[in-house]
């Protein structure tokens, strides 16, 4: 949250901008300059508006909120370092959403690891129209992170985050390795 900074200078003092007969009134340039402590937050923040947008260089407390912006959801076991990453390639992210592609990306950064995706497929056809489709079987997908200390990897969010990626009837297999 965004508070007052104790003896924040304002880039903008209002008392030097009043007309040369209030520069000695003891009481207007107080006065002004109470005004000045609370603005110059507010002008400091809209100053460097562009830098809270950025999830590379905002606030670290300003990056959680911009995730729920991108529709990121937000696991409190991500570092600083991780959330950011994620806010900064979560379009890209959704993007690749529901492909091998964009499971293995999302895991490797949640990971920081090397990540193998297998699955089954999920294309069934007939060469002839109106023929009945071979049935394909249960749709699943295994997931392979090769990590330098695996057991660093909490499997269980893990797990969960690759369930929360996958469409709900996919049976999900994590695993992670040395590597």
């Amino acid at each position: 949250m965004r508070t007052g900074i104790p003896g924040l200078p304002s880039a903008h003092p209002i008392g030097e901008q009043l007309p040369a007969v209030y520069a000695e009134d003891r009481f207007v340039q107080g006065f002004t300059g109470a005004l000045d402590e609370v603005l110059a937050p507010i002008l400091s923040t809209l100053d460097n508006f562009a830098g809270y947008l950025d999830p590379g260089v905002a606030p670290e407390d300003f990056v959680g909120w911009l995730a729920h912006w991108v529709a990121l959801r937000v696991d409190e076991s991500w570092s600083p370092a991780q959330l950011r990453q994620l806010v900064t390639r979560s379009v890209e992210l959704h993007r690749w959403r529901g492909t091998r592609r964009g499971l293995a990306e999302h895991v490797g950064l949640l990971t920081g690891g090397a990540v193998e995706v297998t699955d089954s497929g999920g294309v069934v056809g007939s060469p002839r129209p109106g023929a009945p489709l071979p049935d394909p079987g249960p749709a699943w997908v295994q997931v392979l992170v090769r990590v330098p200390d695996p057991d660093r990897v909490d499997r269980r969010r893990l797990t969960a985050a690759v369930v929360e990626a996958v469409p709900a009837h996919v049976r999900v297999a994590v695993e992670v390795v040395k590597g």
